[in-house]
């Protein structure tokens, strides 16, 4: 049986209505994280939380210590769970990600959270290429809207091309409600 964690990235108060940066979705992706979180707690999982903060106030969102960079009251980490500080895309880059998954004999991480199309992506392309087995939550995934030459591009669109992308060759990607029937059929 595969040595499990969860890794729910970059849930934070700047990405929710009334943030610097809200994106479409992240409510009810965040509601999701939430049952992951619940499911993995009652499992005896490891679960780490990856906070986004940029190295200067100067920064569009997740300035150094606001209350924006802060995880989302719904999906707050609680003792003895691991909260890793980043300061670039990829969840694994300057971190002590895969040191801290390697401790504990990970084999498989369950991915969910913020933004699709950039820190989702990159932390599980990573994940995949340190050679654990990634599992994809889509629907607990959010992202926004996007401009390329002059098109705008909506978030489920964007959303939709990521998780496919992903699906194709990085991890495998199920909804909160698969994940959770995979499970009760594992134990």
């Amino acid at each position: 049986m595969a040595k499990r964690a969860l890794i729910v990235v970059d849930i934070q108060n700047d990405y929710f209505p009334g943030g610097k940066w809200p994106l479409v979705g992240m409510e009810a992706a965040a509601d999701n994280a939430a049952q992951l979180i619940a499911s993995a707690r009652k499992n005896g999982e490891l679960i780490v939380h990856v906070r986004h903060e940029f190295p200067t106030a100067e920064a569009p969102f997740f300035a150094p210590g606001s209350q924006g960079a802060q995880i989302h009251s719904k999906v707050q980490n609680i003792a003895g769970e691991h909260v890793v500080v980043k300061n670039h895309i990829n969840s694994f880059r300057n971190t002590d990600l895969a040191e801290l998954l390697d401790k504990n004999s990970i084999d498989e991480v369950v991915i969910c959270g913020a933004m699709s199309h950039m820190c989702i992506d990159a932390v599980s392309r990573a994940a995949n290429d340190f050679g654990y087995d990634v599992i994809v939550i889509h629907d607990a995934c959010a992202t926004r809207d996007l401009e390329f030459n002059g098109k705008t591009i909506a978030a489920a669109e964007v959303h939709s091309a990521y998780m496919s992308a992903l699906q194709f060759g990085y991890a495998k990607v199920v909804s909160t409600a698969e994940h959770a029937a995979s499970l009760q059929l594992t134990t």
